[in-house]
Order: C-alpha cells, then sequence, then structure tokens
C-alpha cells in the first residue's frame, strides 16, 4: 500500500525526518499495508532510526482524564510491528499471543477468501520496554489465526506464557478492548518496529475498505494527524483512556488513486466510494477475543465467534 522502504526512508530525509505518509512494500511483486522490504537491510533502517529518535517521536504529556501510552508490550517483526495481547478471559498460565497484520506473514499475502489456521512457526519477535528498549527475543510456536479476508490479522501464539514474560522481563501484554471502538476516541498507534508513537482520534468508520483484491468490513479510519509510515504494519491502536487495544494498524491512501493497491477506497452501503488522500486506516479486532476459548485456544466454532473460517 505504500512506497518501497527506500523511497520512504529518502522522502523523511528529504523532509527533515518527517511525518510524510510512506507505506513499504511488502517482499513480493504485491505490496499491501505498512510492512517494511525485507530487501532493505534492516540494520540500515534502524540506524537511521536510532539517529533520529528524538525527532522521530510523537510522545507528548498526556490530556487530562488520560493515560500516557508507552511502548511496553510491542514487539518488532523482521517486516512489521505487532504486539503480546490478551484477551479479557486470558489468565497468566496461557501461552501468550502476539498480535499483526495477516500480510506481514513471511508466507507472503494471504490470498482473498484464504484463512490459516494453526500452522506451525518459529517466528521470533523483539519485545520493547516502555522506552522501546528490546528486552528479550520471543518465539511463536504456532501461527493461530491469519487472514486478509474482511479483516487483516495475524495472531501468533508463543512458547512464554503472560507469566513467565512478566516475571522475566517485567512487562504486561495490552488487553484487547472486546466492544466496537466509538468515533472520537483519542487513539495512540505503537509501533515496534519504528519505536515510535503516532497520536490522533478515530475519525469513523469505514462501511467497506477495499484496497486491490482485498476489502475489509468496519475498517477504522484515523484523523489525519496519525501520518504512519512503512513498517507500523500491525501496530496496535490504543485508547488513550484505557489502554486497551481497539484495532490493529495496517494502510492508508498514498496517491489518492481510487481502490488500487497502496489506496484504498471507502465503499458505503450504497456502493459509492470516498477516495481519502493521506488519510490512514486500522482494523478493529473486539470480535476476535469470543474466537478464543480456554488456554488461549482458537475455536472458530465458538458462541460469538465471527472471524472468517478456511
Amino acid at each position: 500500500m505504500r512506497k518501497p522502504l527506500v523511497a520512504a526512508l529518502s522522502a523523511l530525509a528529504l523532509a527533515g525526518i518527517g511525518a510524510a505518509p510512506a507505506v513499504a512494500a511488502e517482499p513480493t511483486a504485491r505490496s499491501v499495508g505498512k510492512s517494511v522490504d525485507t530487501d532493505t537491510p534492516v540494520s540500515v533502517v534502524q540506524n537511521l532510526v536510532t539517529s533520529a529518535t528524538d525527532t522521530l517521536s510523537q510522545v507528548t504529556a498526556p490530556s487530562p482524564g488520560l493515560k500516557a501510552v508507552t511502548l511496553a508490550g510491542t514487539v518488532s517483526l523482521s517486516n512489521c510491528s505487532g504486539s503480546v495481547i490478551r484477551f479479557p478471559n486470558s489468565v497468566d498460565t496461557d501461552p501468550a499471543l502476539v498480535l499483526s497484520n495477516g500480510h506481514c506473514l513471511t508466507t507472503g499475502f494471504p490470498e482473498p477468501g484464504e484463512v490459516l489456521t494453526n500452522q506451525a512457526s518459529s517466528r521470533t519477535f523483539g519485545l520493547l520496554n516502555s522506552s522501546g528498549t528490546k528486552v528479550a527475543t520471543l518465539r511463536a510456536s504456532k501461527l493461530a489465526y491469519g487472514t486478509m479476508t474482511d479483516t487483516d490479522v495475524s495472531i501468533y501464539q508463543l512458547t512464554s506464557t503472560y507469566a513467565s514474560i512478566k516475571n522475566s522481563y517485567g512487562i504486561s501484554a495490552l488487553t484487547v478492548q472486546d466492544t466496537h471502538p466509538t468515533a472520537g476516541t483519542a487513539i495512540t498507534v505503537a509501533s515496534g518496529y519504528w519505536k515510535r508513537l503516532y497520536s490522533c482520534n478515530i475519525d469513523g468508520f469505514a462501511y467497506r475498505l477495499k484496497e486491490g483484491d482485498w476489502t475489509w468490513k468496519d475498517s477504522v479510519r484515523y484523523t489525519s494527524a496519525c501520518q504512519t509510515i512503512g513498517g507500523t504494519s500491525g501496530s496496535p491502536v490504543i485508547d488513550q483512556s484505557t489502554g486497551k487495544v481497539v484495532a490493529v494498524n495496517n494502510t492508508g491512501n498514498e496517491d489518492g488513486e481510487r481502490c488500487t493497491e497502496n489506496n484504498p477506497c471507502e465503499v458505503d452501503a450504497n456502493g459509492n466510494v470516498t477516495v481519502r488522500e493521506g488519510i490512514n486506516y486500522a482494523q478493529e479486532i473486539y470480535n476476535i477475543p469470543a474466537c478464543f476459548t480456554t488456554g488461549n485456544q482458537l475455536n472458530l466454532n465458538a458462541s460469538g465467534c465471527t472471524l472468517p473460517r478456511p
């Protein structure tokens, strides 16, 4: 959904490391979302980010009644961002879960209609503390769920429990909100890849968000202040008043084109199309907790589970 990483970094350099929207390509022929091109050495990217940390950060003092959001509990992937999450009914002895985007899978983009469940995986994630310092490497035991149909999500089960992560590193998982987010909510998009926070508000919701071959339902639209860039795919979208995760960051319209890759369009219930150049989006996750039962195990047949099935 965006420019290749090299182009994105060039744009940032020309703008004085500003916040111009840019999304990097997936390591495939197609480019969907805000992931990072893995053909570009990560060391090059991270060196640039490290040298510009103070400029890139958008951390400000929270408004009265709002909580200061940090990077604690976020993770960095090889090409994306993510977070260690738990559901309202999760317990400390459950295997921990990592939330990211479906288009961030190492196997490439799932096809429209494709749903992946309970596939063995040993993918690793860099666990960050509140200041964005990597404190551990976490490892997956499996990909519990992944799709780009109706939503853009991946959920990995880890070899570690919530308790072991908390006891070893002092970091708690982020809790997923199990109710629909609300327009006007103050939010922060927390990118583990870039170690950067973006703060804005939920502007509203897109009945359908169409990008290339994919269509997503009831997507979150940000106000223009959240100018997320390449590598922010999979970042948790955190409600500043509760500290809970209300969505997962995934895309934005780069060039003002209509419904093309890198340029999603909104489609209302009557089929009317709206293009919002420079505006970014996330996918809701409030419906996911109902699909994970005792022991954080996926059960797509559970009561209230509405996630797409294989």
